[in-house]
């Protein structure tokens, strides 16, 4: 099992964890902003199993009715994620607004600190773990797993910090749990917007960053020979691979072995500067085309 599907793994079991320790210490002290925390564990876990069903089928090879590979799978399981944290928000404002409406008192508020803050703990172990996988292997299925899990232990830290204040200050200080639930539904709503936007670019092919495009550009000038020049560069990604493809205009009098071992030479020095990308070069004869290289 490859390490990107380990990671996926590791993730489903920090988040069955975490959803019974949060779960437990929404219980012991009946607070909505606790409520909230373990309301966000449980869409973890969701998209913890779905992130490991599309890392399996982004795993398989390519085949005569997936010809490109299975990667854009991945964008599919961080577009699910993204969609299960705006449903997370929903229903965590709606528990605020029913709390600020009807208040409740709390009870057992040291003991459900403690368990809590031990879930943040198991999150924030198994985030630094998986960003470092994501960014190793380019997943962006991990990554959104892993930036979930922090937007967790953000979350935690934040809803943690106020219940403390709640537990020393006059009763009427408890209006702060719905308000501090609310404040956390804003946030990890910025997080599933950030997640469906990516997960939208890489299903409508958006082009490579600039950065990356700028290191193709700078690549394949430096391969050229005098009188061959290159135009109409175009880019996309499916989850870690990259394509690109171009139309590289040379002399007419260029043979084709020339020609050929000049496309290898561009394609070894992309591919030095970018990993797992793939070039299509389209030659043609430079006295029929009058476009120049950007």
């Amino acid at each position: 099992m490859s390490t990107v599907r380990n990671m996926a793994l590791l993730s489903i079991a920090a988040s069955i964890l975490t959803l019974l320790l949060k779960f437990g210490a929404w219980f012991l002290t009946g607070s909505v902003s606790l409520f909230s925390d373990a309301a966000e564990s449980l869409v973890n876990l969701t998209a913890g199993l779905m992130a490991f069903w599309m890392l399996s089928i982004a795993a398989r090879p390519a085949d005569a009715g997936h010809a490109y590979g299975h990667d854009k799978a991945e964008y599919f399981s961080s577009g699910v994620e993204g969609a299960l944290i705006l449903v997370a928000a929903v229903s965590i404002i709606y528990a605020a607004v029913e709390r600020f409406v009807h208040p409740a008192p709390l009870s057992h508020l040291g003991a459900g600190l403690l368990v809590s803050g031990l879930a943040a703990l198991v999150n924030l172990a198994a985030a630094r773990m998986l960003l470092k996988v994501a960014r190793d292997e380019d997943s962006i299925t991990l990554e959104a797993d892993a930036r979930h899990l922090l937007t967790d232990v953000w979350t935690s830290v934040g809803v943690l910090s106020g219940l403390a204040v709640v537990m020393f200050a006059p009763p009427a200080w408890q209006v702060l749990d719905p308000v501090m639930a609310a404040a956390v539904a804003l946030n990890i709503v910025m997080t599933g917007v950030n997640l469906l936007r990516r997960s939208l670019d890489g299903l409508m092919d958006a082009a490579l960053p600039e950065p990356e495009i700028r290191a193709i550009e700078d690549s394949i000038r430096a391969a050229l020979p005098s009188g061959a020049s290159f135009h109409d560069l175009r880019s996309r990604k499916a989850g870690p691979r990259r394509f690109a493809e171009f139309h590289l205009l040379l002399p007419g009098e260029t043979s084709v072995q020339a020609s050929h071992d000049l496309c290898d030479r561009i394609e070894a020095a992309i591919g030095r500067e970018l990993a797992q990308i793939s070039v299509i070069i389209h030659v043609e004869p430079t006295e029929t085309h009058s476009g120049e290289s950007p």
